[in-house]
Parts: structure tokens; C-alpha cells; sequence
């Protein structure tokens, strides 16, 4: 039996042959100093089944955090190849990999209203210590991941702001000290860290909406792409890059960042109106959030699909010649490619086109969107870093120590490549951390589902058999998809690497898929198919060996 109150936890397990018991005492002195965690938002008028304006805005913030992995520079990178390579023609797979995308954020989130734990706590509850080690070391990889792609996105930023005076490893350095000074932010109170968070998302959609606006993309095809599901004479590189639309959108760290962040509002778990009321808000937020992300990512597509789609270098290189850009950046495109290959893109020379285009300023704007994208998705990387620390290994940093830890990491190969290469290899490693952070997905979208659908985890809040048979095939879609992917990028990039570093990596694949493949299991016996409960893989079951109390400030979790 096991009992958690606000200084310490004990969890009993109890097997068929043996019982452990895991005593984790988390004493006041271990506590960070601060965390978002510390301070609760009151909800008016909480009793009141009536739908209220004044609650919305109360539940409103967690999911705008949420959105902004989303909107991250990796994100914005792979709308701008897709805009280049397919035009208009996959705008509705961006739109339903968002719509995807919000329904695993709401089981995240009602996971975290209902149980009162992130994922992370309630994966370390009740996966074994070798698949909860695991867990945390790949999701910690996707962090790292994310966080690479945002250092990248902050320093071409800079680049661009700059007028090139700034090197990229100068703009990568830079990136260290900003992060430490927005995150002081949230000494001034939850909400205006919230609030903060609001601006820069604002400062991207209007720096991206300027885009569209300037590029006046074909409207009917714009409305085409978003409803008709087609796309006519594509080949590998336009499946590979619809593929990529789900690997980058959908994001494995954010659902373990969602679930912590709704802690942030004070429900009495004892009250069950309660809980319902927060689950329907926070969906109604959630879904408000996206809908900005998509009209953003929205923007960003069809700026490339309308100026960038089915040109040549040489039509870019006159475009560049006849601007008033320095030379420095409008020497971007024609120095190494052919005057009639097609051309590709990335941040840095999507900025560049934008100004050749539509004159300095675009460049300029561009610039500002993607400095906003990268510095917002910096901090709620250093969030869910924290939330997963805290969860998996139920180790307390101080925030300075977490982003010390995450930003070093994230930092050592990526000025390597700044200050040794060009930026053309600066850009080019966001493809690999795509693949990357596609890789981690599995690690995230099974324990959502297989905890989510546990109606003794979740009682009257468990996902109904609809909801799960929804949900099951998505997961498994959005796994395949992303296996399909990985295997497919790396199978290109493999084809001349040595016979040793083929069979280490063959050898990775194998355990990847065998630990899968135990999650898919432990998620399956959650859901209900008894038939598969054997040996370490059994099913939470309140009623024979699992008590989940909650109330205001205190939480008792009991396994027999």
C-alpha cells in the first residue's frame, strides 16, 4: 500500500510472487525554489454548470504553451518544403495532423485533470523501472532534439536580423543568456508568464500573416488544398514530405508537458462536476489553440506554394539580382546549383527568397517570426524537461540547472557546425532531427492511450470504446507513418556508411521495435484484453490491486 502526501510517497506492488515496495520521500529542501507548478489559478464560479466567458478565460494558458510546440522552427521549416515541393495539394493533410494532433492533447490533458499526475508521475507508477528509465532517456532525446532545431531557428534569426554582422555560433551563444532572461518571467506570477507566452505568438501570426498577406496567395487553391484530399501527380518526394507533416506536428515532449500544465488550475478532484467542467474548458482551449497554430503553419505553406512552388535557380537568382538585398544574402542561391535545377529551402533561404520577392522588409518580418518561434519553443522545452525529470526519476532541479543541462547538450555539435561549416549544414541537420524527434513518437502516444483508457486509472473519465477504437487506430497510423518515415530517410542516408555502423544500427532498430511492441502490449491489457495480462504486463485494476484517491492537496495512490 502506498500513500502520497505532500512530503512523501509510498507505492506497494504487489505481484504473484513477490511484493516491492518503492518508498520515495520527497522532503521540502529537494523542492525547486520555484516552478510553474507553485502557484494555482482560482476558477470562478467552479460550482456553476453554467458556460461562462470568465471560466474560459481562467483555463486559458495551458494549451496556448502547448500550441507552441507547434509552432516551433522545425515546424515552420518542413511548411515551407511543403509549400515548395507540393504547392496547395497537402494543406489538408496539415489540416487533419492538427486535428490529430488535438485529439491526443485532450487525452493529455484529461489525464492530467482527472488523476491529478502528468504522464510522467503516472508513468512512474506503474511501468517497470527498466521501461520507465527508457522512457525518460527517449524523451529526453527529444527534447534535446527540439531544442537543437530552436538554437538553430534563434541563430539563422539572428543572421537575418543582423544583416549577417552576427556569425551563426554568435547567434547560437546568444541563445544561452536569452533563454536564462525570459525565464525569469515566471518570478512575476503564472499569468503574466502566460501572457508573455500569448505575445509571442501573437508577434508570429502577425510576421506570418504579413507573408500571406504580401505573397497573396491563389485563394480557390488555398480552399482546395484545405478540403479536397488529393494530390495529383505526386511522387516520393512529395508522400515523404506529407509523411513529415505528421512526424513534426505532432510532437512526443508536448503531451508530457499538456498533462503537467493543467495542474496549474485549482479543481477539487473530489468533485466531479468539477472535473468534467475543467476537462470541457481545457478542450475548448486547447482546440482555440491549435486552431491559431494551423492558421500560422496555414500561412507559412502557402506563402511557399505560391511564390516558391516550380522554381528554378535561375528564376530565383534574377529575382535576388534585381533587390536591394546585400550581396551576402542574395549570393544564397546560384553560386552552387545548376541555372535550371529545382530548388530547395529551408529558414534561412526561405527568408532570403521572401526579401528577393516582396522587398527587405519581408526578409526582415521573417526574421521576427522565426526569432519568436524559436525563443517561445526554448521555454516550454525547458518546461517539459523539468515535468519529466520530476516525474520519471522524481529528481528536482532548479530551472537554471535544467536549461544549463538541456542548452549544453543542444548546443556542443550545433556550434561545431556553425562555426566549421556553413549554414547550408547548419539548416540540413534540422532534417535529421526531424527524423529524430519522429522516432520518440511511439513513447508518448502509447502510454497516453494505455493510461487514458484504464477505467480504474480513470473511472467515469476513461475513453469509451468509440473513443479508444478512434484513438487505437490514429496511434497506430501515426506510429506507422513515422516508422515508415524514419526507415525510409534512413535507408538514403545509410547507403554508404560502413558495414560495422549498418550492424549497430540494425541492432537499435531491434530493441526500438521490441520496446514498442511491449508498449503497444501494456497498452492493449490496459484497454481492456484480458487474454494478453501475463507475466509483468497486468492491468491496473482499482477493485484487486489499485486505489486512486485524490483530493484538494493531497493524493493517495495504493497498489496491493
Amino acid at each position: 500500500m502506498a500513500t502520497k502526501s505532500t512530503n512523501s510517497t509510498s507505492v506497494t506492488v504487489k505481484d504473484d510472487a513477490e511484493m516491492e515496495t518503492k518508498d520515495v520521500e520527497t522532503s521540502e529542501k529537494k523542492l525547486p525554489v520555484e516552478t510553474y507548478m507553485d502557484e494555482r489559478i482560482d476558477i470562478p464560479d467552479a460550482d456553476s454548470d453554467r458556460f461562462s466567458f470568465r471560466k474560459l478565460w481562467a483555463f486559458t494558458g495551458p494549451g496556448f504553451l502547448m500550441s507552441i510546440a507547434y509552432l516551433d522552427p522545425g515546424n515552420i521549416e518542413s511548411d515551407l518544403q511543403v509549400g515548395s515541393v507540393a504547392a496547395y495539394k497537402l494543406l489538408w493533410v496539415l489540416m487533419t495532423a492538427t486535428a490529430l494532433g488535438l485529439l491526443m492533447q485532450r487525452l493529455s490533458a484529461r489525464l492530467g485533470v482527472v488523476t491529478g499526475k502528468h504522464l510522467a508521475e503516472i508513468c512512474f507508477l506503474y511501468y517497470p523501472k527498466a521501461a520507465r528509465i527508457a522512457l525518460w532517456l527517449m524523451i529526453e532525446v527529444a527534447i534535446i532534439g527540439s531544442d537543437m532545431q530552436e538554437v538553430i531557428g534563434t541563430a539563422i534569426a539572428i543572421y537575418l536580423l543582423s544583416n549577417g554582422v552576427i556569425p551563426l555560433w554568435g547567434g547560437v551563444l546568444i541563445t544561452i543568456v536569452d533563454t536564462f532572461s525570459f525565464l525569469l518571467l515566471d518570478k512575476y506570477g503564472l499569468r503574466k508568464l502566460e501572457l508573455f507566452f500569448g505575445f509571442l505568438i501573437t508577434i508570429m501570426a502577425l510576421s506570418f500573416g504579413y507573408e500571406y498577406v504580401v505573397a497573396a496567395p491563389d485563394q480557390t487553391e488555398v480552399v482546395k488544398g484545405l478540403f479536397v484530399p488529393y494530390c495529383s501527380g505526386c511522387g516520393q518526394p512529395q508522400l515523404l514530405q506529407a509523411i513529415g507533416i505528421i512526424g513534426a506536428i505532432i510532437m512526443p515532449h508536448n503531451m508530457y508537458l499538456h498533462s503537467a500544465l493543467v495542474k496549474s488550475r485549482d479543481i477539487d478532484k473530489g468533485k466531479r462536476t468539477q472535473i468534467r467542467e475543467a476537462n470541457f474548458y481545457f478542450f475548448i482551449e486547447a482546440a482555440i489553440a491549435l486552431f491559431v497554430s494551423f492558421l500560422i503553419n496555414l500561412f507559412v505553406t502557402s506563402v511557399f506554394a505560391e511564390g516558391f512552388y516550380g522554381k528554378t535557380n535561375a528564376d530565383v537568382s534574377e529575382q535576388c539580382i534585381n533587390s536591394t538585398l546585400p550581396e551576402s544574402f542574395t549570393s544564397a542561391f546560384g553560386a552552387n546549383d545548376t541555372e535550371d535545377a529545382s530548388l530547395s529551402v529551408d529558414l534561412y533561404k526561405g527568408g532570403v527568397f521572401l526579401g528577393c520577392a516582396y522587398g527587405a522588409a519581408a526578409m526582415y518580418i521573417w526574421g521576427v517570426g522565426i526569432l519568436a518561434a524559436g525563443q517561445s519553443s526554448t521555454m516550454t522545452g525547458t518546461y517539459a524537461g523539468q515535468f519529466a525529470m520530476e516525474g520519471f526519476l522524481n529528481l528536482r532541479w532548479k530551472k537554471w540547472q535544467r536549461i544549463l543541462l538541456t542548452r549544453t547538450i543542444a548546443i556542443s555539435p550545433t556550434v561545431i557546425i556553425a562555426a566549421f561549416a556553413g549554414i547550408e549544414d547548419l539548416t540540413g541537420l534540422n532534417d535529421i532531427l526531424n527524423v529524430v524527434m519522429s522516432m520518440q513518437l511511439p513513447f508518448a502516444v502509447l502510454p497516453i492511450l494505455a493510461f487514458t483508457s484504464n477505467k480504474s486509472l480513470m473511472e467515469e473519465f476513461a475513453n469509451g470504446m468509440v473513443s479508444m477504437v478512434i484513438t487505437g487506430v490514429f496511434g497506430v497510423i501515426v506510429i506507422a507513418i513515422n516508422i515508415f518515415f524514419v526507415v525510409e530517410t534512413m535507408v538514403n542516408q545509410m547507403s554508404h556508411l560502413h558495414w560495422a555502423l549498418i550492424l549497430l544500427a540494425a541492432l537499435v532498430a531491434v530493441a526500438y521495435l521490441l520496446f514498442i511492441l511491449y508498449l503497444g502490449w501494456y497498452c492493449l491489457v490496459q484497454m481492456g484484453v484480458e487474454r494478453l495480462a501475463v507475466g509483468i504486463v497486468q492491468a491496473i485494476d482499482s477493485k484487486a490491486d489499485t486505489t486512486v484517491k485524490l483530493s484538494e492537496g493531497d493524493q493517495e495512490v495504493t497498489k496491493l
